[in-house]
């Protein structure tokens, strides 16, 4: 299988589509046995244009001081950590919650840092989430993992307090390197105590890997998470969505398929829209877990209806051509439909990051990594898509702005100063907002007493102070 890289980032803000910026960088790299074998732990300063969100610095325990004075910058530290993992061919990517969260804001720092954005799912690299693996850990072999529980009675999937409860040492909560020693432990805790679940996990890693599993088995057990329960489901393939390549459509087998086999298009349709919901899907891309029938004594529903039964109502769907074939139909309806009703607004190039670049252009990106600070605007025109013109010059003007022309300059600084004060609902975050975000925690922690949360508060306001005085002069 080749090493994983356990990785976890600190941000300034929530949103990972373009628009933020990673401020720390934890990783380790570990062999198949779980043993550590290097590790890597830096942090940046805060960039040109990048306004932070005051409770995402109080969770990470960010100072003002370490925004302002890290010794890196953050092109240099992105710079570091792609050299750091490239050194570990053909790994497999791993965090608590990365797929959600970090694996897409890391995509959009690469491409925005002239890096390949898909790094860590290609050429032999893989992905998956020990968050998944935890759910899915606990569901097939309870006790696994000791969990908190909220007032509702659902576990508790926040990895400070599952370290804590599985007596995993985690000083330093909230820190790139201290969430991923953290992720470390309950992955040896779960590759000990349900080992088949570890290695089930470790068969779809890759896409086409759990797609092709996926269609080929008769029937499996999957599960999904949502309203804060794990729930399982034993399935069948119906068909890959003709539109979202690598979604699994399958047959929920709690369902007798004999109701809707023959059923018109419309008919079916409809039935599609009703709960409980008879198609489960499963991303390819998203570390989906797949266990073998055998766990059906682990689920009731299941369980009662039994395994000669499940397997008749599988092979139902499996001969039957006709029903995936009206699946598909539908589901590509749906979708041209939601292009048809989606916004024509055009994008920035922040959220562009789907729009893919000329395959000439990918192999020019080290180019421009190699050269002087000097030579690198000029080498921007050999670039066919204009964005890397714009995120060519935007790191010179964060790195190097003494290289740029005035008009450049100009040009790039008034969006930065324009951006930053917008009074509008903006995607990105705006002073006014971080304002409005302060006031909003002030009330909150001065009614529930926390003193040390409201002198940070304070800090960050007089931080914040600061950059809405130094945008204004512009």
């Amino acid at each position: 299988m080749g090493n994983i890289i356990i990785y976890d980032f600190e941000t300034v803000t929530s949103n990972q589509r373009g628009w933020g910026q990673i401020i720390q960088i934890g990783a380790i790299a570990v062999d198949e046995d779980l043993n550590e074998l290097s590790r890597f732990n830096e942090r940046c300063r805060l960039s040109p244009g990048i306004i932070p969100e005051a409770m995402a610095m109080i969770v990470s325990n960010t100072t003002p001081k370490l925004l302002k004075e890290s010794n890196r910058s953050h092109y240099e530290m992105i710079r570091s950590f792609v050299k750091w993992i490239k050194q570990f061919k053909n790994s497999t990517f791993m965090g608590w919650n990365n797929l959600e969260f970090d694996q897409l804001y890391f995509r959009s720092t690469l491409f925005q840092n002239f890096e390949y954005p898909y790094l860590t799912t290609t050429n032999g690299a893989k992905e998956g989430d020990i968050m998944n693996l935890a759910r899915a850990a606990n569901l097939y072999y309870p006790g696994t993992l000791k969990n908190e529980k909220n007032s509702k009675g659902n576990l508790v999937y926040k990895l400070d307090s599952k370290s804590e409860l599985n007596g995993i040492s985690h000083k330093e909560k909230h820190t790139g390197i201290g969430d991923c020693e953290a992720t470390l432990g309950i992955a040896q805790i779960i590759k000990k105590k349900a080992p088949s679940v570890w290695a089930a996990s470790m068969l779809t890693l890759n896409k086409d890997q759990a797609l092709k599993i996926i269609k080929d088995e008769k029937l499996f057990c999957t599960n999904e998470y949502y309203y804060g329960r794990v729930v399982e489901f034993v399935c069948t393939f119906v068909c890959e969505h003709p539109v979202y390549k690598g979604w699994a459509k399958n047959f929920d087998l709690k369902h007798d398929p004999s109701i809707y086999i023959n059923m018109p298009v419309e008919a079916l349709k409809q039935e599609l829209k009703k709960t409980p919901k008879i198609l489960r899907t499963c991303r390819s891309n998203k570390h989906v877990i797949l266990m073998n029938p055998s766990y059906i004594d682990n689920f009731e529903v299941y369980k009662m209806i039994g395994i000669t039964k499940l397997i008749e109502r599988a092979n139902i769907i499996k001969n039957n051509k006709k029903f995936a074939e009206k699946i598909e139909l539908i589901l590509r309806d749906e979708a041209e439909e939601k292009v048809q009703t989606a916004s024509q607004e055009d994008l920035y190039e922040e959220e562009s990051l789907y729009n893919f670049p000329p395959a000439e252009d990918n192999r020019l990106m080290e180019g421009f990594h190699q050269l002087e600070w000097e030579k690198r605007l000029p080498y921007l025109e050999k670039f066919k898509d204009k964005r890397f013109h714009y995120f060519g010059k935007k790191l010179i003007y964060q790195e190097k702005p003494e290289l740029l022309s005035k008009e450049d300059y100009d040009e790039i600084h008034s969006t930065v100063v324009k951006r930053v004060l917008s009074t509008n609902n903006e995607p990105w975050n705006t002073i006014p907002r971080v304002y409005a975000e302060i006031d909003t925690l002030r009330e909150k922690f001065e009614r529930s007493k926390e003193t040390e949360k409201l002198k940070m508060l304070e800090d960050i306001n007089v931080y914040v102070e600061e950059l809405e005085k130094n945008y204004s002069r512009a």
